[in-house]
């Protein structure tokens, strides 16, 4: 399997934000049974766009309705619409306008960065103060600490002015320098301090709750009748958001999860049936354990939330494991954090400050469980577990998530600068898009257990399609 590679295509005349930033060897599946409807697909504005933009802006070019990108994938999809005589559902292309609604020397911005840390969250908001800054000439930038505490009044720090100075060298760095912070906080006091400070944009960098959160604050926003754009880009290293190909640092947590099964791979070769047990990301979602098993075809079992397994039993996952370490004397298992925690004893719901549901760890309970097994058989075991979440979320961007970076940030800008407000900068059939973040976070996106991705898994690995013992 060839590692990620990041291209940028420019053909003749094509301007900046056609730009198209893809991975050639890997990409994400989706449930495309069902097309979301025109009117889900709209983009709210602010009002009309009446202003011309900076020179600089002029020179990239401008989008237009031209350049809307087709929701369908194929001519299958589309079909339907065209035999009614109708156009096929489309995305609002990403990009430079024509006219822009705010005046760049008298508007006000706002950055915030919530949820978890993810690799490239550095390189979003320095995108977005250079393109602010060089692009538009906006000078007024404010960064809001630790998630949207900072937008609270309560928060113990007050916001920081965002330079392209300050902002110079972050992307070298993991983490986000601006802080972050998980659950809600009251709209009507976060709308008070956006009016308060004078912001007229304000950009929000998270998940699906950061986004739902987004898409309450736009709707304060609009029912006091205020001209504040609230635009998001999307961060979830799951790569579950839906109507988004792909999500920045899904690349970095691919790459660095291979590494580690890597590790796994030669730990287990070095022991007498030895094992090694990798535990990744994926709550709901086991996109990077599915990944990180096509690009090393080492891993002997792939478990993942959507394909429910037993242990026990013919068939189940430890008597899989069993015939295989008698057969080579070494296995390696990646599973997906969410991935059997109905197997897992627990003592009742709790769920975080985000509202998720916290979850058990399934990589001990593995280790536990694998060590049991062969005990009690008197076969010697060797199991060696790799966690390494938090070293994955907090490394800095590779080559391909910072040059997705750099254009996710730059397409915020333009959208909220054309007045467009509630919703998220989205990357559809290898195009930057506009996607109300009601549809983008209407459910999280997972991997089809019939699909395609899965199907390389299962011949990858070796592991049937299913391991329901009986």
């Amino acid at each position: 399997m060839r590692p990620f590679v990041a291209r940028l295509r420019r053909g003749p005349g094509l301007p900046f934000h056609s730009l198209e930033v893809f991975s050639a060897s890997i990409l994400s599946e989706f449930d495309m049974r069902e097309l979301p409807d025109k009117a889900d697909l709209a983009i709210r504005t602010l009002g009309e766009a009446t202003l011309p933009p900076p020179p600089a802006v002029k020179r990239e070019g401008f989008v237009t309705a031209a350049n809307d990108v087709l929701v369908a994938q194929d001519v299958g999809q589309q079909q339907p619409f065209l035999d009614r005589g109708e156009a096929p559902p489309f995305f609002e292309a990403a990009g430079p306008r024509a006219k822009i609604f705010f005046a760049p020397e008298r508007v006000g911005c706002g950055i915030v960065t919530c949820g978890g840390v993810c690799p490239g969250l550095n390189d979003v908001v320095r995108s977005i103060v250079l393109t602010l800054n060089h692009a538009y000439g906006v000078r007024r930038i404010l960064g809001f600490r630790y998630g949207y505490l900072g937008l609270s009044p309560e928060s113990p720090c007050p916001p920081v002015a965002l330079t392209p100075e300050m902002v110079e060298n972050i992307h070298q760095q993991g983490g986000t320098m601006l802080g972050t912070s998980r659950g809600p906080r009251d709209l009507g006091r976060m709308a008070d301090r956006l009016v308060e400070l004078d912001l007229q944009v304000l950009f929000t960098i998270g998940g699906d709750g950061t986004l739902r959160g987004a898409s309450a604050l736009a709707a304060e926003i609009a029912r006091r009748g205020l001209a504040i754009s609230v635009v998001g880009v999307p961060k979830t290293i799951d790569n579950d958001l839906q109507w988004t190909q792909q999500s920045f640092g899904f690349a970095t947590a691919v790459e660095e999860a291979r590494a580690a099964v890597v590790a796994a791979h030669n730990e287990a070769r070095a022991a007498l049936n030895g094992v090694g047990l990798v535990k990744l990301m994926g709550r709901a979602s086991g996109s990077i354990a599915a990944h990180a098993a096509l690009a090393d075809a080492d891993v002997n079992f792939c478990l993942i939330p959507e394909a429910p397994f037993t242990l026990e039993g013919r068939g189940g996952f430890l008597e899989l494991l069993q015939a295989r370490i008698a057969d080579r004397r070494h296995a390696v298992v990646v599973v997906a954090e969410g991935a059997g925690q109905e197997l897992i004893a627990s003592g009742g719901e709790v769920l975080d400050a985000s509202g998720n549901l916290l979850l058990n760890d399934v990589g001990v309970f593995l280790r536990r469980r694998i060590r049991e097994h062969f005990s009690a058989r008197g076969i010697p075991i060797e199991v060696k577990y790799i966690d390494p979440s938090y070293t994955i979320r907090s490394r800095a961007a590779n080559s391909f998530d910072s040059r997705f970076c750099l254009i996710l940030g730059q397409h915020a800008v333009h959208a909220a600068m054309a007045g467009r407000t509630d919703m998220v900068v989205g990357f559809w059939n290898h195009r930057f898009t506009h996607v109300p973040i009601a549809l983008a976070a209407s459910e999280r996106k997972r991997v089809d257990p019939d699909g395609e991705i899965w199907q390389r898994v299962l011949a990858s690995t070796g592991q049937p399609s299913s391991m329901m013992g009986t």
